[in-house]
């Protein structure tokens, strides 16, 4: 398959990890290999146990490698300190997850200016920013409102505009319509896909075949393993 030439946002090389449960050790990653490059949209893939959610944890930087090589943008993430990690989470990843988690006490505004507050950006900046990137997402007459008194598809536009904000080298989504009925999921789905045209690079971890099939290269991991790895048919 053909791949894009954009610069190499991630690249894995025979990753493995290991978790001990008690007596029995968890072989949640058995050498696994991956490049994405820049603007990409890639969806991981694979049943309950499969490793995509350790993979997931690892390509967010949620995680360290037992062993193998994973660079960020050219770093070394592996022999990463914890406060180095927090700052590529904050700068370079942004995260949109099903269960929305904002904020409940705070509006939608200023769920989307937190990243931006961890950024050490002044307050005119924070607030100017995050205005102009809840336009983007269609919540301009929203920003106001606090997370209960919003749809989960607006809740969930929300988390996106949060993702983006801080413009980070990836959109990094878990089951980001997990929670949301059809249509609402469609819709989102339609805005992952504008993000992608605008030149974001979007992973999206699900089990669902037609959420994945939005995406243009899709991942699938068995039992610790990618067993294949291609564009969408």
């Amino acid at each position: 398959m053909t791949r894009p030439t954009g610069a190499l946002v991630i690249d894995i090389e025979q990753v493995t990890k290991l978790y001990q449960m008690g007596e029995e050790t968890i072989h949640a990653l058995r050498g696994v290999s991956l490049k994405i490059h820049r603007n990409e949209y890639l969806a991981i893939m694979g049943p309950s146990g499969s490793g995509k959610s350790t993979l997931m944890n690892m390509l967010g930087c949620l995680d360290t490698p037992t062993a193998g090589r994973y660079e960020f943008n050219g770093k070394n993430v592996a022999s990463m300190e914890d406060d180095e990690l927090a700052d590529i989470r904050n700068r370079e990843i942004g995260f949109v997850f099903q269960t929305f988690n904002l904020l409940p006490r705070s509006t939608a505004l200023a769920n989307v200016e937190l990243p931006l507050i961890y950024a050490g950006l002044s307050p005119s900046i924070r607030r100017e920013r995050a205005t102009r990137t809840l336009q983007d997402v269609g919540l301009g007459e929203r920003m106001s409102h606090k997370p209960n008194e919003l749809s989960g598809g607006q809740r969930q536009r929300v988390a996106i505009a949060r993702a983006l904000v801080n413009n980070p080298s990836i959109i990094l989504a878990d089951e980001p319509t997990g929670n949301l009925d059809s249509k609402t999921g469609v819709e989102i789905m339609a805005l992952f896909e504008t993000l992608y045209e605008q030149g974001n690079t979007i992973i999206v971890v699900t089990h669902e075949e037609d959420i994945a099939r939005h995406a243009r290269r899709i991942v699938r991991l068995r039992d610790g393993l990618i067993e294949s790895d291609g564009p969408v048919g």
